[in-house]
């Protein structure tokens, strides 16, 4: 498929999305705090150094990960990932994910600019592409050029939500989800229950994150975005959170596609 066809498939589908408003976040602090001028440069410079990165790649479509919280005490880098698509009309990239109304238990799928990615309070200035090979690619635009990733969305959210349960959605996960719709037979992945089913065949294999019974009790208690309740009983209670991560996606990812490459921009 041609580089304007791939660009153009995706740039029907998503231009339809909302803008993103400012409370809308996704795997970061979520604190309601101004940005430091110091951030704010920060997180332009990368967002510069991303996108040439992804022009020299040759893509037109990808997938791009940031690290907006600290997640090391669980063995993660990455918080957040996310579709990246080039906009051949504008020259730019443009980055298409579901955020998360901070605070709250819902969330919904954003077209946003690539500066606005990393314009959050980061934890880490850097970011992670994965670049599919140009099947996978071709795939990708065909399923954004449908109304199937609405579908796949849904706005209840929770960020720990168990991968193969239906009830609440994270971030990566609608990611996740979205690429399975792509790598499936034409039609076959038209809902999230059939995303899952897909997944579950393929193989992939969610990242088990330890919390212990009062951190999950205090998350629960706190914050509005957090639940426990679609997990397994016994492997909740053993405190075994099986979820989407970013990691989890990667793996997958580089599994179903061997022509698939990361890129780490520092």
């Amino acid at each position: 498929m041609r580089r304007t066809t791939l660009a153009c498939l995706a740039a029907a589908a998503l231009a339809g999305l909302a803008l993103l408003p400012p409370a809308a976040r996704a795997g970061d602090s979520c604190e309601d705090k101004p940005l430091e001028l110091q951030s704010v440069v920060k997180g332009m410079d990368l967002a510069l150094r991303t996108s040439r990165a992804l022009d020299e790649s040759g893509a037109q479509i990808a997938f791009i990960a940031r690290a907006g919280q600290d997640l090391s005490k669980y063995g993660l880098r990455y918080s957040h990932m996310a579709l990246v698509w080039r906009d051949q009309e504008r020259s730019r990239w443009l980055v298409v994910h579901e955020l998360n109304d901070c605070g709250s238990a819902t969330s919904g799928l954003f077209n946003e600019g690539l500066g606005n990615f990393f314009l959050d309070d980061m934890f880490l200035y850097e970011a992670q592409l994965v670049i599919p090979g140009r099947d996978a690619q071709a795939r990708l635009a065909r399923v954004l050029s449908t109304s199937t990733p609405r579908r796949l969305h849904h706005s209840g959210y929770n960020m720990l939500s168990y991968a193969y349960s239906t009830r609440y959605q994270n971030s990566n996960q609608w990611v996740l989800e979205s690429y399975a719709a792509a790598s499936a037979e034409p039609g076959q992945v038209e809902t999230r229950t059939e995303a899952q089913a897909w997944l579950k065949q393929a193989g992939f294999r969610p990242i088990t994150v330890e919390i212990p019974a009062m951190t999950r009790l205090g998350a629960r208690m706190f914050r509005a975005n957090v639940a426990f309740d679609d997990h397994p009983y016994e492997r909740r209670m053993a405190g075994l959170i099986d979820t989407v991560t970013v990691d989890s996606v990667v793996r997958f990812i580089k599994a179903q596609d061997k022509e698939a490459r990361t890129i780490t921009i520092r």
